[in-house]
C-alpha cells in the first residue's frame, strides 16, 4: 500500500487509511512511536498507561537520583 506524504498547515504528514487502523486498534489522538528500522520506517503504537508510569519512573528516579546511587554501591 502506497501512502502519499501531503502538506499539512507548516508541515508535512501522512493520513493512514481506516482500514490500517481498525487493524491496529488505533482511533484518531492515539499516538505512535516511530522508529527508523532498515532504511525505512517502522510504527508502533504507543500505550498511554505505560508511557505514565514511565514518566513517573523517571520523575522518582531524578528526585531520588542521590540517594539510589549510594544504594547501589
Amino acid at each position: 500500500m502506497n501512502i502519499t506524504i501531503r502538506k499539512i498547515g507548516n508541515s508535512e504528514g501522512i493520513i493512514l487509511p481506516k482500514e490500517i487502523l481498525d487493524r491496529m486498534g488505533l482511533k484518531a489522538g492515539d499516538e505512535l512511536a516511530v522508529e527508523e528500522k532498515n532504511g525505512g520506517f517502522e510504527l508502533h503504537a504507543v500505550d498511554a498507561a505505560f508511557s505514565r508510569q514511565l514518566d513517573h519512573a523517571r520523575a522518582f528516579i531524578d528526585k531520588y537520583k542521590v540517594a539510589l546511587k549510594k544504594l547501589a554501591e
